[in-house]
């Protein structure tokens, strides 16, 4: 045990180890995602009339202009990328199709040179995007067609993609109108009813009429946070059980026969064939299920039953192998955080001018009975899990507790100052600008609360809505945490205490903070350098499920420059806290986590976990919100550790505060939606 401690408290050892893992991961990935070199992933763009779709490219052995094949476009949901398509990428690409997994315009390394409003922003990129990639897609000579010109071509979407392949294919009917010719073969929606398509007037009853004689599916999940039951999602209260096959609007979508089995396909008058699965799976779990890429397989080889080249076999669906790809790309992520201590430790031991002075930190906590501070801990981890969906909703009646609270803040900090001038009763400088301090942040907290709608709207400044939303949580949790430091102080000091910046993980010495920062920037330029490296020579990423480090360009840097000040706030306060809570704790890392996600996971395994149980979320209403959450607890998890371990191998907590704050902020808006031309 010794001699593992040993290794792992070895920099040049755990620097070592970690490129191992990232080497080792990214190459088994990349064999998983070729299908053992079977087939060829490269990364392609092209020009539409609206801007630039980008996307995966998976083209099986053989497949050319003398050996064309039946083609499937996929593509994601909101905030997502073409790389969430992994599993039916994978899977169809080995079974002889030609894959496209589409990043949707604004999304992924796709971009839109359309002027975009504020209100209509969501309308800008899912309506045409599948469509104008079928166009794309149809004119090349590895695309099989019949006899008669009409394209073999698949399209199908996650969530936002379903739209976006409900909407492909009522564009090609019209086009069929036209033309005499269907470049779309099948369609196959995945977590996607019909609710929003309806607000382009293309309803349940307009796409059934549209959709004709093709082959088209839809997997519905029992468990799906948003759609396939029309009362839930009348009363904004969509986490709950539901039975598509039992909804009219399902049904209707089947041709209304009796009695309805999921996974049999029904003949209806006009030649088309309809099929739809049910899964007991959450909306994002569709991306990471056996059943549902099974569902996606058979759903495809009786789509183009009798279509297929000569050169293609059917593989049974249950022979699936594209979760080694996820597994692997896991050990390269581990690699890639592991990565970041020891290479700062080095540095900091073999660049001279990088070394701080380490601060003379000192804990109240050690001195703190017990259960006070099992209260700080619960207090950290409850705070923002309980008021988390308040503050993603910004929801005005419940803001208002949490405004009420400020105004108590103000009255109890503007008492302190007084008294710390007039009154004497605290003698210290200290205690003076505490009590200064919180009474700024409580005036802020009270300002934010009550004109919460002002603050992070989306414009052309924050392009990405997602991270305006993580970004009010952010900045409201970091507000109320130093209101909570200041009452802790003022309970554990003594009168006669002075109070440091030292104690506190911070340094009143500029060049020390330079430092940092420079330390942090090299940090993240390693860390970009191997990411671009192994996309360049492997094809793949870092990511788990939901949870990705992937690739970015010049608008999500330009974004997350906006974003990092804000991010800043939180990451500084967020710092602060962790260190001086659990400095000289013996599971000071453990206590660190706990405080960061403790609470946000507690929430999850009960929203969850009632809905599994009883059919109802503790919060039916909170849909997206708790999908967003599944992707920031390994933010917070990480960010904890990157605090705790950068502060003992600099001394003072701002290159973890920096670091945290650019690549976190970065990672973060790479995986969402950035509005390219947003006014």
């Amino acid at each position: 045990m010794k001699k593992t401690m040993a290794f792992f408290q070895n920099p040049s050892k755990g620097l070592a180890l970690a490129l191992i893992l990232i080497l080792v991961g990214s190459f088994f990935a990349n064999v998983f995602n070729t299908s053992f070199y079977q087939v060829d992933v490269t990364r392609i763009s092209f020009e539409t009339e609206k801007g630039t779709l980008s996307g995966l490219l998976y083209m099986p052995d053989g497949a050319s202009a003398d050996d064309p094949r039946p083609t499937i476009v996929t593509t994601h949901g909101y905030l997502n990328s073409a790389e969430m398509q992994d599993a039916p990428a994978i899977e169809m690409s080995k079974r002889g199709f030609v894959v496209l997994a589409l990043d949707m315009y604004d999304h992924g390394h796709s971009m839109t040179k359309l002027d975009t409003e504020n209100a209509a922003a969501f309308f800008s990129f899912w309506p045409t995007a599948l469509n104008d990639a079928v166009q794309y897609i149809y004119d090349q000579d590895y695309v099989k067609k019949d006899e008669a010109g009409n394209g073999l071509i698949a399209v199908s979407g996650h969530s936002m993609g379903g739209f976006s392949t409900t909407m492909a294919m009522v564009m090609d009917e019209q086009g069929f109108a036209q033309t005499g010719i269907r470049k779309i073969h099948a369609g196959l929606t995945v977590g996607a009813d019909f609710l929003w398509t309806s607000y382009l007037e293309v309803t349940g009853d307009v796409a059934g009429a549209a959709i004709g004689p093709r082959i088209s599916g839809k997997i519905a999940a029992h468990y799906d946070e948003f759609f396939f039951d029309m009362a839930a999602a009348a009363e904004s209260k969509t986490v709950v059980q539901k039975d598509y096959l039992k909804q009219a609007e399902g049904l209707a979508f089947l041709g209304n026969p009796e009695n309805p089995v999921p996974g049999e396909f029904y003949s209806l008058e006009n030649g088309g064939l309809r099929v739809i699965y049910t899964p007991n799976e959450t909306h994002p779990w569709n991306h990471f299920s056996k059943e549902t890429t099974g569902n996606q397989i058979d759903f495809y080889q009786k789509a183009f039953e009798g279509k297929l080249s000569e050169n293609q076999t059917n593989v049974d669906a249950d022979s699936q192998t594209w979760f080694f790809k996820e597994l692997f790309e896991l050990v390269a992520m581990i690699g890639f955080f592991m990565l970041f201590v020891p290479l700062a430790a080095i540095l900091v031991q073999k660049v001279k001018w990088l070394q701080t002075e380490q601060q003379n930190a000192t804990s109240t906590v050690r001195k703190m009975h017990p259960a006070f501070l099992t209260l700080i801990v619960i207090i950290s981890a409850g705070f923002p899990a309980y008021f988390y969906p308040t503050l993603m909703g910004k929801i005005p009646e419940k803001l208002l507790w949490l405004q009420r609270g400020a105004e108590v803040f103000i009255v109890l900090s503007a008492v302190a100052l007084i008294s710390s001038f007039v009154i004497g009763q605290f003698k210290t400088k200290s205690n003076t600008i505490i009590s200064a301090l919180a009474l700024i942040f409580a005036i802020f907290g009270r300002v934010l609360m009550n004109q919460s709608a002002e603050f992070f709207k989306s414009s052309s400044y924050f392009n990405a809505p997602t991270i305006n939303q993580f970004g009010f949580w952010a900045v409201s949790s970091a507000v109320f945490a130093v209101l909570f430091m200041a009452v802790i102080h003022f309970i554990t000091s003594s009168k006669d205490q002075t109070v440091t910046l030292d104690m506190y993980g911070l340094t009143k010495k500029p060049m020390d903070i330079l430092k940092g920062f420079c330390l942090a920037v090299i940090l993240l330029v390693s860390g970009i350098v191997i990411l671009f490296v192994v996309d360049a020579l492997f094809k793949t990423d870092f990511r788990f499920w939901t949870f990705a480090v992937k690739t970015f360009n010049a608008k999500h840097m330009i974004s997350a420059l906006g974003y990092m000040p804000i991010f800043f706030l939180f990451y500084l306060v967020n710092g602060i806290a962790i260190h001086k809570t659990t400095l000289g704790l013996k599971f000071g890392k453990s206590i660190a986590v706990l405080m960061n996600v403790g609470g946000l996971i507690l929430f999850l395994a009960l929203q969850y976990g009632m809905l599994f149980a009883t059919g109802t979320g503790i919060d039916p209403t909170l849909s997206l919100a708790s999908i967003i959450l599944i992707g920031m607890v390994p933010v917070l998890l990480i960010a904890a550790l990157f605090t705790k371990k950068l502060t003992e191998k600099t001394g003072n907590i701002y290159t973890s505060v920096f670091f945290n704050t650019m690549l976190m902020t970065l990672i973060s808006v790479a995986n969402t939606v950035v509005y390219s031309k947003l006014v």
